[in-house]
């Protein structure tokens, strides 16, 4: 999907004659991310002004509350950049380009999807989910999620729980990321569980493969995280906005003379792929990792013969969500689960163990 300029259609954003396009003549293409796409070319007139209130003089079919959410999700890039602050100020002869996704469906359908069931009584329900799994529904991915699976498993009750789109999840995992999840079948345990992830009185551990050996080999990775300016799909370290984010590491096992590694990470706060974001900056992207961590012929040609071809073909972010402790809300009881690492990050690592 272009990040940049909107496709070519019969207006030229570029002339001040053609200050905005038509949703008809911006029309996405084979994205089925987007619905739609609307070009502004900021005119003198609109100096200084909010950019939300300039999309909604320009986009009159949308609602103010509907472009500001837009922006906030990434959907508004200004010459190029993303911007997702709706109090952002225009300049003349600045290009914007309006994203739209397509619309869901108000609710999600139940469906019969096998479960890997860790834990669940009449409160809550724990998932050892699969990478490949999307956890809730989303354009591109409207049913075969998670959600559709726990309303075919807890029933149509599930639904009311915590917002129509996303019944009983408390958190989320990455849709290629495996491991344990939490997910409420009350109100008042979302509510109790929410707290607790706000209050970070959650354990969380990750194992993760990793490029390179970390130094030092435990440690802490600090810095807000906000969208990329630079990639409207991508999250990154920001010095100015962004979340405050604290992950921290310790390097169990490296192998190849320090080319690969096996971390575990937990989580002091809960950022968009905290993990995988903090990781990069630091200079150790995860293996297998698509949007962060592409590999690199440099990157395999450190690798002994034997495992190149495993890690080459490694087409996920190496990431479990190995362990999940908490006090459970109604009963009190302490809780740990532990989830093991599955058979693809296992082959992995024995490629590198066998030689």
């Amino acid at each position: 999907m272009p990040d940049t300029d909107a496709p070519p259609g019969p207006a030229d954003p570029d002339r001040p004659d053609s200050a905005h396009a038509s949703p008809a003549d911006l029309k996405a293409s084979g994205d089925p991310d987007v619905s739609e796409r609307h070009a502004i070319l900021v005119d003198p007139a609109d100096k200084r002004e909010r950019v939300d209130r300039l999309l909604v003089k320009n986009l009159p079919t949308l609602s103010r509350s509907r472009l500001q959410g837009l922006i906030t999700t990434g959907q508004l890039s200004v010459d190029g950049k993303t911007i997702d602050n709706p109090a952002f100020r225009v300049k003349p002869g600045q290009k914007l380009l309006l994203e739209v996704p397509p619309a869901v469906a108000a609710e999600p359908e139940a469906q019969q999807i096998d479960l890997d069931i860790v834990f669940e009584d009449p409160y809550l329900i724990v998932i050892d989910k699969p990478a490949g799994m999307v956890v809730h529904p989303a354009p591109g991915n409207l049913d075969g999620t998670l959600v559709n699976a726990l309303i075919g498993h807890c029933g149509e009750s599930l639904k009311g729980i915590g917002g129509v789109r996303r019944p009983g999840i408390v958190h989320r995992l990455d849709k290629d990321t495996s491991g344990l999840i939490v997910a409420a079948k009350t109100e008042a345990v979302h509510q109790a569980l929410t707290e607790l992830f706000a209050a970070r009185d959650i354990e969380r551990a990750y194992q993760a493969v990793i490029w390179g050996a970390p130094s030092p080999a435990k440690g802490e990775i600090e810095g807000n995280i906000g969208r990329s300016l630079r990639n409207r799909k991508k999250m990154a370290v920001v010095r100015r906005g962004g979340k405050s984010a604290l992950t921290r590491y310790q390097t169990l096992k490296s192998y190849a003379q320090g080319a690969v590694s096996l971390i575990e990470c937990r989580l002091m706060t809960g950022r968009t792929h905290q993990i995988r974001v903090h990781l990069t900056e630091k200079g150790h992207p995860l293996v297998g990792d698509p949007v962060y961590g592409r590999v690199s012929d440099a990157k395999l040609q450190r690798l002994p013969p034997d495992a190149r071809l495993a890690f080459r073909n490694f087409r996920r972010q190496a990431l479990h969500a190995r362990i999940l402790g908490f006090k459970h809300p109604i009963t009190g009881k302490t809780l740990k689960f532990e989830s093991k690492l599955p058979p693809d990050i296992k082959e992995l690592i024995s490629s590198l163990e066998s030689v």
